[in-house]
C-alpha cells in the first residue's frame, strides 16, 4: 500500500512528505523532483512568494546510493519565508477559505488553520507525486496536464492522443496547449489584477498506458474513480471533478454516451485488446479501468485571498471588518494542474501496486509482464 503523510506550515521552516511503501530498488531521479517543484512554483498569475521561495527537494530517508530502500521515502522542501513565529494573529476570517470553519471545527487561532491549509502544503504531495510517477513510468505509463480553462477563456483543441502531445504545456504561461485561448487567459489574469480579482480555471490529467483492472468494483471506497476524485477535491479551491465526459454526458441518451467495445491488440495492447471506440467513460468503467487513457478534470475556484477584500466580521468583538488581506495569487490554475499531476499518479501507482503485490521493482516488473499477458496482450514497458 502506498500512502502519504505530510506535515508544515505555510510559514514554518519548511514542508514535509513521508511516503512508504515505495518498493526496493527504485532508481530515483531527484531532479525530475525538483523539476515538479519548479513547475508547480510556474504560471503566469503567481504572486510574489514564487519570486521568494526556490523549492528544492531534500532527501531524509528511504534512500541509498540513488536507490530506494523499500523503507518510508522522507522529503522535505524548505521554506524560504519562515517566519512562522513572527506573523501576525489574525481576527478577520476570508470568505471562501478555511479560516472561519476551520478555527469552529478545532479551536485553533485562525493563523494556525490557515498556515496548515495553505496551498503551500502542496509542494510535499508533488514531491511525492514525482515519485509515484517515476514508479509508473517503470511501468511505461505517464501522467501528464494542461489547463483547459482560467475565467471566461476556454481552449478549443482536442485532447492529445499521446503523451508527448502534452509537452508543450509547460512552454505556455498558463500550461494551455491552445495558443489563442492561452492569449485570452493572461489578458484575463492581467484585467483580474488590475481590478482587485482572482480568476479559477479548469486544468485535466490524462494517464496513458494504464493496464486494465486497476482498482475495484466491488468495494465502494475502492473503486478509481471514487479515489481519483477524492484526491483531486483535496487540493485546496477544486470545487468539482469529472472522470471522463461526466458533466457533459449527463445531458446525453445513453446510446451517445456509452464507449461500444471492440477487439484490437494493436490498439490495446495492455486491456487484451478490448479497446473503445470512444473514451466518455475516461479509462474507467465500474471503478475499475479499461486500458484507455484515464482521464480527469477538476474545476478550480477563484482564490479567496483578494487585493480588495471582501467583507468579513471580527471574530472578538463580531463586528464587521474587511477580510484578511495578504501576499497571495491571481490565478494559480497553472499550478494547480501540476499538484493534480501528481495527485493523480499517487493514486494510480497505489492501484498499481496494489494489484502488483509486495516485492522489490525487478520481482513487480516480472508480476506486471505476466498481468499483461494473462489479459492477453503482449508484454511492454
Amino acid at each position: 500500500m502506498l500512502e502519504l503523510a505530510t506535515a508544515g506550515e505555510s510559514h514554518g521552516p519548511g514542508i514535509v512528505a513521508i511516503l512508504s511503501g515505495v518498493p526496493a530498488g527504485l532508481a530515483l531521479d531527484i531532479g525530475a523532483i525538483d523539476r515538479a517543484l519548479g513547475r508547480r512554483q510556474s504560471g503566469y498569475g503567481r504572486g510574489a512568494r514564487q519570486q521568494i521561495e526556490r523549492d528544492r527537494v531534500e532527501v531524509l530517508g528511504g534512500v541509498r546510493k540513488g536507490r530506494t530502500t523499500g523503507a518510508p521515502v522522507a522529503l522535505m522542501v524548505r521554506n524560504a519565508d519562515s517566519r512562522l513565529d513572527e506573523v501576525p494573529e489574525i481576527h478577520a476570517p476570508r470568505p471562501g477559505h478555511a479560516d472561519l470553519a476551520g478555527h469552529q471545527a478545532t479551536g485553533a487561532p485562525i493563523r494556525d488553520v490557515l498556515e496548515r491549509a495553505s496551498a503551500r502544503e502542496t509542494a510535499a504531495r508533488v514531491a511525492a507525486g514525482a515519485v509515484a510517477g517515476q514508479i509508473l513510468s517503470a511501468f511505461g505509463i505517464a501522467v501528464v496536464s494542461r489547463v483547459v480553462r482560467i475565467g471566461a477563456a476556454a481552449a478549443a483543441d482536442a485532447m492529445p492522443a499521446t503523451p508527448e502531445g502534452f509537452a508543450a504545456a509547460d512552454g505556455s504561461p498558463v500550461r494551455c496547449l491552445d495558443a489563442a485561448a492561452s492569449a485570452a487567459m493572461c489578458a484575463g489574469i492581467d484585467a483580474a489584477r488590475e481590478a482587485g480579482e482572482s480568476l479559477g480555471g479548469v486544468f485535466e490529467v490524462v494517464g496513458f498506458g494504464v493496464p486494465a483492472g486497476l482498482g475495484a468494483y466491488d468495494v465502494p471506497a475502492r473503486r478509481l474513480d471514487a479515489r481519483l476524485a477524492g484526491a483531486l477535491m483535496s487540493i485546496p479551491a477544486i470545487k468539482g471533478v469529472e472522470i471522463g465526459e461526466g458533466f457533459a454526458g449527463a445531458a446525453l441518451p445513453g446510446s451517445r454516451f456509452h464507449d461500444e467495445i471492440v477487439h484490437d491488440h494493436a490498439a490495446a495492447p495492455r486491456a487484451g485488446g478490448f479497446a473503445r471506440r470512444t473514451n466518455r467513460a475516461g479509462g474507467v468503467e465500474g471503478g475499475v479501468t479499461n486500458g484507455m487513457p484515464v482521464v480527469c478534470r477538476a474545476a478550480m475556484k477563484p482564490i479567496p485571498t483578494l487585493t480588495r477584500p471582501l467583507g468579513s466580521v471580527d471574530i472578538r468583538t463580531l463586528k464587521p471588518v474587511p477580510a484578511l488581506k495578504e501576499r497571495s495569487d491571481t490565478c494559480a490554475v497553472p499550478a494547480a494542474s501540476v499538484v493534480g499531476e501528481a495527485v493523480v499518479a499517487s493514486v494510480l501507482a497505489e492501484a498499481l501496486l496494489e494489484r502488483l503485490g509486495t516485492g522489490g521493482m525487478e520481482e513487480l516488473a516480472a508480476r506486471f509482464d505476466a498481468m499483461i499477458g494473462r489479459l492477453g496482450g503482449s508484454p511492454e514497458k
